[in-house]
């Protein structure tokens, strides 16, 4: 076993045919790097013919191979996969040793065994285990996997063939008619080469092993564009597998816009691998740091193998050994990471490329914010800054007025709250920021649907700080659940909204991890608002009910407001005639009582003004009757020499004011109140008795 992995690596892959470098990884990290038992894990058990695998393939004439019609060479020419020259020729010999001994024994020849030990030892003894002089070996043959109808169809060619030869081979597998093939995943570079028929496939920079799908055009036809696959890939998802020489593999989702460079500095957070000694096997030439994994030509799920050079810096020396041609591409590493890698610029593994530089502050919100406003701030301008235009519209303030624009609304208002987690030493960041929240089917979902937040979780005060809010406005359990996403799952989206069952408080329906595809991220947000609004509709319900009942509740209110008002407007009127009607009784009264109060007066003081009246003896004297208006009489008796002043007295003495009444002689008739009073009774010859009469003026 050689002293070296690689060397160790090479020979086995030599030896078992075992293109794919992670199942050769795999199977000598099983033995812990030891060739022998590694080789004894895939080689035939010790009760396997192994001249059952070579007897029936006659042996080739020493001249060159017949070409088969359809410009091949035969069927047994170089029929075991992977094997070398030498290894091929040990199986022509031990086929030849075979044949011998059958002709000398009367056992037939399929009884023949060979132990796996010997053959293992014969194998590695004539087998040169030189990797740089293996590697020529198979430099002239080129592999294809062809993917049609969910099956792989393997093929091997020379160099030298041509595209026409290819899909004549593919025609004998898939009996696909060549004129009907349709064969996407060659070199972006090469793409227009390559559907010329004559164009020879070592000048399509094809790698030893090469992924090709294969399309079975209809009828109708169509052209079978490089670009518009490209079109249709950019929004897929990847699913890259990386297997590393002396570690745990890795698996990542990515989007077909992600740069190769920043799969590369993915790498180089995940595993600390330096970019300059990163040496990749299984990208397809043509490729550059600005090749995105669409462009690329991989399949949606690809395997790459992944080294470290390091220990070959000082020496600048790189193997060549793999199975495919080595890429090695630049990242977004920043220049520390570069600055000794000036002797890895000539290798033709590295693109020649300069990097752009890796923003050396990777947070959006300093340390120890003051408080959750200025560093929501902060985050919103650094984050545009950072990713530019497009971006999502992210809310400037605290997370407990967040909470409240979206969640403490009315339900037909009602919005979830999406909280966006940042962490500046994630992996996923750039992709998940520049692809996917730059998409506009996701912005314009976040703007309908959602109100969105945004902190950054990289320093851990600042971590502390939002997780104390968490705790505050929405539950202990959400702080939880965003203290417990590990940081390879960041940056991560935590879908909150208010549950009907738990009145005005919160909780987290979702949470969104960034190692996610567009179209998955896509669903997942418009599942959550799917059945966020299916628990609304039970809510909104209840509010129209309630609001149904309240507007009939506010128009009996009314109702009653407007009788009441009428009711109360009656009364007031009558209660202000009443009043005024008393006013005027009192009035009345009161004018009564001093009109009362003033015939009084008048009525006393003619009483006081009249003469004694004299006795029936007296004479002269005259006696006057006076006649009321209900027809009784008054009666006195006067001296003649009394004046007419006396008479009047003495009727308003009695309550008949000469001002209200007249006192009317009836023969002649004559009205006494009209003429002189201070005449006696005796000029107006009222004597010795008369009879007036007292009428109403």
């Amino acid at each position: 076993m050689s002293e070296n992995k690689e060397d160790t690596l090479a020979s086995f892959q030599n030896i078992t045919g075992i293109d794919d470098v992670g199942e050769a990884f795999s199977h000598l990290e099983a033995a812990d790097w030891n060739l022998m038992e590694a080789l004894s894990r895939v080689m035939p058990h010790e009760d396997a013919p192994l001249a059952s695998t070579v007897q029936q393939q006659p042996e080739p004439p020493a001249t060159h191979p017949v070409e088969s019609t359809n410009g091949f060479r035969p069927p047994g020419y170089e029929e075991m996969p992977g094997t070398s020259n030498a290894a091929a020729g040990f199986f022509h010999s031990i086929h030849n040793q075979n044949q011998n001994q059958s002709q000398n024994s009367h056992q037939p020849q399929l009884q023949q065994r060979f132990p796996t030990s010997q053959l293992l030892a014969q194998l590695t003894s004539s087998i040169n285990l030189d990797p740089a002089s293996s590697q020529n070996n198979n430099q002239n043959v080129i592999a294809f996997n062809i993917h049609f109808n969910q099956q792989l169809y393997q093929i091997r060619l020379p160099s030298e063939a041509t595209v026409e030869q290819l899909k004549r081979k593919i025609f004998d597998e898939t009996s696909v008619p060549v004129c009907r093939q349709a064969i996407r995943g060659w070199p972006p570079s090469k793409a227009s080469d390559a559907q010329q028929l004559g164009t020879r496939i070592c000048n399509l920079d094809l790698a030893p092993e090469n992924e090709l799908i294969l399309v079975d055009l209809t009828d109708d036809g169509f052209m079978d564009t490089e670009q518009d696959e490209v079109t249709q890939r950019v929004d897929k998802t990847f699913t890259i597998d990386i297997q590393f020489e002396s570690d745990s593999p890795l698996t990542l989702s990515l989007s077909g816009r992600t740069k190769m460079r920043e799969l590369k500095m993915n790498v180089y957070d995940i595993k600390s691998i330096p970019v300059r000694h990163q040496e990749w096997t299984g990208w397809p030439n043509g490729c550059d740091n600005e090749t995105t994994l669409a462009q690329s030509g991989i399949e949606l799920s690809h395997r790459f193998a992944v080294r470290s050079t390091a220990h070959l810096a000082q020496n600048n020396t790189t193997q060549h050994n793999n199975a495919f041609e080595v890429v090695n591409v630049d990242s977004e590493s920043s220049a520390d990471e570069f600055e000794d890698a000036t002797d890895f610029n000539n290798a033709e593994y590295i693109f020649t490329d300069s990097p752009p530089a890796q923003p050396l502050n990777r947070h959006l919100i300093p340390n120890n914010t003051d408080d959750e406003t200025s560093g929501s701030t902060q985050f919103v301008e650094n984050y545009k800054s950072r990713y530019g235009d497009p971006h999502p519209e992210f809310f400037v303030g605290s997370l407990e007025a967040a909470r409240q624009l979206a969640c403490l609304r009315p339900a037909k208002e009602r919005k979830l709250l999406a909280i966006y987690l940042h962490h500046g030493k994630s992996i996923l960041i750039n992709v998940f920021c520049d692809q996917l929240m730059k998409h506009e089917s996701i912005i314009q979902t976040f703007k309908e649907k959602f109100v969105l937040y945004g902190w950054d979780m990289t320093y851990e005060s600042n971590k502390d700080m939002f997780l104390s809010s968490l705790t505050a406005c929405i539950s202990s359990n959400a702080s939880l659940t965003a203290r417990n996403i590990k940081l390879d799952k960041l940056p991560a989206i935590m879908l909150v909204g208010k549950s009907r069952q738990l009145g005005s408080n919160c909780e987290v329906l979702s949470v969104i991890h960034g190692n996610i595809g567009l179209d998955d991220l896509l669903t997942r947000l418009i599942e959550t608002c799917e059945m966020f609004e299916e628990q609304l509709q039970v809510e909104i319900r209840q509010e129209d009910e309630r609001a149904a009942r309240d507007q009939v509740k506010a128009e009996q209110d009314m109702a009653y407001q407007e009788t009441l008002q009428a009711d109360m407007a009656k009364d007031a009127a009558k209660r202000q005639k009443e009043a005024s009607q008393l006013a005027e009784r009192k009035r009345l009264e009161s004018e009564r009582a001093e009109e009362d109060a003033r015939r009084e007066s008048i009525r006393l003081v003619a009483q006081q003004s009249l003469p004694q009246e004299p006795s029936e003896q007296d004479a002269g004297t005259s006696k006057i009757r006076v006649r009321k208006p209900t027809g009784d009489f008054l009666e006195r008796r006067f001296f003649t020499s009394n004046n007419l002043q006396d008479l009047l007295n003495f009727v308003t003495a009695n309550g008949f004011l000469i001002e209200e009444y007249k006192l009317i002689r009836s023969w002649p008739r004559r009205d006494l109140t009209a003429i002189e009073s201070s005449q006696t009774l005796e000029t107006l010859k009222l004597y010795p008795q008369e009879t007036v009469i007292l009428e109403e003026r």
